[in-house]
Parts: C-alpha cells; sequence; structure tokens
C-alpha cells in the first residue's frame, strides 16, 4: 500500500488511531441519525409538512453513505471479498434504496418505493461494527452457536411432543383442531407469551399447561446464560488490527501476518 492509501485504510477499518476513533464517531451519529429519520417520516404529519426537508437529509446521509462505500471498496486488496461480506451487504443496502427510488417512477410503484425506504431502517445493523459491545455480543453469540443450536433442538422437540399430546388431549372442541395448532400453542405458552386465544378446557390439559409455563421461565434463562459465559470469558481481543487481504479482525497486539490467511499486516 502506498503511504496515503495506508493511512486511509487505518482510518477506515481501524480504530486505534485519533483519526480512526473520530471516523467512527462520525459513522455512528450519521447512523442514529439516518434511523430517526426514517421513523420520523413515517409519522404522516411530518412527512407532509417537512418533506424538502426530510428528502435534502435523507441525500446528504445517502452520499455520505456512499462515500463510506467507495471508499471501503477501493482500499482494500480483495474489493469482492468485502462486497459479499455480511458488512458488504449492509452498506449496500443502506444506499441502495434511494438511488432505487430514482429508478422506479409511476404511482403504481409507490408501494415498491415505500418499501425500499423503510429497508433503510437496516442501517442500524451497521452500528455493530462500530462499537466494542456490539462486536462482544456478536462474538459471543457466534462462540456459542454449537450450545444454542442444540438447545434450539431440544426445545423444538419439545414444542412438538407438547404439541402433539394437547391435540390429544383437548381435541378440535377446545381449539386444538390440528397437531400444528397444538404446537403453535406450546411455542406460545413455552415463551410465556400468552396470547390467550387458545387455552385447556380439561382438568389434564390445564394441569400439562401448569408444567409448560414453569417450564418456561427455566428454559428461557437457558441461552442467556450461555451468551453470558462467553461475554466474561476472558480470551477477548480487543485489537482493532484488521488484515487487508481478508479483512478478519483480532489479531494479537505484536501479530506481523494474518492469522487466517497470512498475509503481511499494515505496520
Amino acid at each position: 500500500m502506498s503511504k496515503t492509501k495506508q493511512k486511509i485504510y487505518e482510518i477506515i477499518f481501524e480504530a486505534d488511531t485519533l483519526g480512526g476513533k473520530l471516523f467512527d464517531v462520525v459513522l455512528l451519529a450519521v447512523i442514529l441519525f439516518s434511523v430517526v429519520l426514517v421513523m420520523l417520516e413515517s409519522v404522516p404529519q411530518i412527512r407532509e409538512n417537512h418533506q424538502p426537508l426530510l428528502r435534502i437529509l435523507e441525500w446528504a446521509i445517502t452520499i455520505v453513505f456512499t462515500i463510506e462505500y467507495v471508499l471501503r471498496i477501493a482500499i482494500i486488496n480483495k474489493p469482492f471479498r468485502y462486497i459479499f461480506s455480511f458488512y458488504g451487504i449492509i452498506d449496500l443496502l443502506s444506499v441502495l434504496p434511494t438511488y432505487i427510488g430514482l429508478i422506479i417512477v409511476g404511482s403504481h410503484s409507490l408501494v415498491v418505493i415505500r418499501i425500499l425506504r423503510l429497508l433503510r431502517v437496516f442501517r442500524i445493523l451497521k452500528l455493530t461494527r462500530y462499537t466494542e459491545a456490539g462486536r462482544s455480543l456478536a462474538k459471543a453469540i457466534w462462540n456459542s452457536r454449537e450450545k444454542i443450536s442444540v438447545f434450539i433442538f431440544f426445545v423444538t422437540m419439545l414444542v412438538i411432543i407438547i404439541g402433539t399430546v394437547m391435540y390429544l388431549v383437548e381435541g378440535p372442541q377446545h381449539g386444538f383442531t390440528s397437531i400444528p395448532k397444538g404446537i403453535y400453542w406450546a411455542i406460545v405458552t413455552l415463551t410465556t407469551v400468552g396470547y390467550g386465544d387458545i387455552s385447556p378446557g380439561t382438568p389434564f390439559g390445564q394441569f400439562i399447561a401448569s408444567i409448560v409455563m414453569i417450564m418456561g421461565y427455566a428454559i428461557i434463562a437457558v441461552p442467556t446464560g450461555i451468551v453470558t459465559a462467553e461475554i466474561i470469558n476472558p480470551t477477548s481481543d480487543k485489537n482493532t488490527q484488521v488484515c487487508p487481504q481478508c479483512l478478519h479482525p483480532s489479531h494479537d497486539d505484536d501479530a506481523v501476518f494474518c492469522k487466517k490467511c497470512g498475509s503481511r499486516l499494515n505496520p
């Protein structure tokens, strides 16, 4: 990398320098402002009375995100790796709706344009890149993926069994017209949501429902404990060094080469 390109790379992809921290803070403010703008635009009175101002602000935000997106593509050695990555897709979604709104014209396309405008709320996902807490939570969830997958599989089997039993016990006369309907009731009850649209009418069914409700409180705590254990794990790495080749973050402070692809890191 040339010195200029390397400087821009450190500002955009890393947060160890003053410029990098300032860049992250500015992007955070713009992201939050853009999400608030989308919510305000959904209010009919505000949309009708301040439409010109809203459009100007939206285009200003879109231009900022467009410049950021183009710079990220131009500054790395393998741009397609970034373009098709999770954050690359999110960055594209943050600018695409505004530009598509210029192409789609006509009254028959108003619904499509409105949906695309609402997609701008996905800019909130860009926050995870710039917040240490967001990165820690994402890393904890990823490290817990196997345990959480087993837990979800267990809960799925449990609601299938409970839903089937309730279909046999209660029957159509109490609203349990099919096994999927029983599974729906089991999910709603086990998660302690309790819509009340279906409820058991027999004493045995009510006894089963009571057990399921009590189980719900215990089951909800399981994934929370799994993720919490990963969050407090002292193996977290606060180094913001990002590989210019594969964009892999979290390297050791004294690392010279990327531990994933072996490319040389920027000094």
